[in-house]
């Protein structure tokens, strides 16, 4: 296995059942209580943990605060770590009145390790979020926005830039770059969105790309080109063919988005993996009949940009919820 394989499976090992949803708050196992993420002695995961804060619900400057210096501390129990290490400082933080809380870093933040960091941003992004008032964290360092390893701002992070999959197991994170096709506003063109996002091996890739293009994207200048009643049913590949099943809300006449771009959003995006060249969509494994007037189900679609309309945006993102094992052929770097 080569070196940037052995990177890319320790990048990261994220694990935990984490909130929902922007402004989704977890009030603890009491009224009033709150859960402390700290990280575990191997450093990785994120392990949770009761706390009953001193500063009143109310009191958001106070709360913040307070659980920023606990993330800091030691917790005094040897199979906990704190997130934030020894050196690195929370030098200010200001909450601005759409619930956006920034978090402003010394210079020794750049010092941590890969796998610590994400970590860390995760185990804020848990444990203040469950404050009155803090919807999302935006990173800074030096009073410079956090920057990936692309040298894209990492920008605002909510409990919705990580997904989990409760009862599964969480085993090995590694990193791939995805580019999705959403619709443009008007509904006659695609937008390409790059994520850089962090994936299990719960899942494949195919099934990831699919999940994120329901889901919708970050960038506000796209909408979501699947129609929103629309689930996955099954997605698999043989011989560089992708088989996408989707349930029968897929047929939903969403004519906000014309019928070429809900196709090619789908086609775009999947064909866009290196081991899928063709797309064949069904509704419920049935390959009869066309979606809408013209596309035929039973069609084995290849890739076409012609129908992209901007430029591409990038954001990174953080998902643990998919899987291509780290021998895998088909890993993407």
């Amino acid at each position: 296995m080569g070196k940037r394989s052995i990177l890319a499976a320790l990048l990261l090992f994220v694990a935990g059942v984490l909130a929902a949803g922007c402004g989704k708050k977890d009030p603890g196992p009491e009224e009033g209580a709150l859960l402390i993420s700290y990280l575990d002695k191997e450093q990785t995961k994120t392990v949770r943990q009761d706390y009953e804060p001193n500063a009143a619900p109310g009191d958001t400057g106070l709360l913040v605060s307070e659980l920023i210096r606990v993330l800091s501390s030691d917790s005094g129990d040897v199979d906990y770590v704190r997130p934030i290490p020894e050196g690195v400082e929370v030098t200010q933080t200001q909450l601005t009145g759409d619930g956006d809380l920034k978090v402003y870093f010394n210079g020794n933040y750049r010092t941590m390790d890969s796998v610590p960091e994400i970590l860390c941003r995760l185990a804020l992004v848990q444990t203040l979020t469950q404050v009155e008032g803090v919807d999302c964290l935006e990173f800074f360092v030096e009073d410079e926005p956090l920057l990936d390893s692309k040298g894209n701002e990492v920008g605002e992070m909510t409990n919705e830039d990580f997904v989990v999959n409760p009862g599964e197991q969480i085993n090995s994170i590694q990193h791939a770059t995805l580019d999705l096709y959403f619709s443009n506003l008007a509904g006659d063109g695609l937008v390409l969105e790059t994520q850089r996002v962090y994936y299990n091996n719960n899942v494949s890739l195919e099934k990831l790309v699919i999940e994120h293009l329901l889901a919708g994207p970050k960038i506000t200048d796209a909408m979501a080109s699947i129609p929103s009643e629309t689930a996955l049913v099954n997605v698999s590949v043989a011989d560089r063919i992708c088989y996408v099943s989707l349930d029968a809300g897929f047929r939903t006449q969403n004519y906000n988005v014309q019928e070429a771009i809900v196709i090619y959003s789908l086609v775009n995006s999947l064909t866009a993996l290196p081991h899928i060249d063709k797309v064949q969509i069904s509704v419920n494994g049935d390959t009869s009949g066309v979606y809408r007037e013209s596309f035929s189900l039973g069609t084995l679609y290849e890739q076409d940009l012609s129908y992209v309309r901007t430029a591409p945006s990038s954001r990174e993102i953080i998902v643990n919820d998919a899987n291509i094992k780290e021998d895998d052929p088909h890993r993407m770097e």
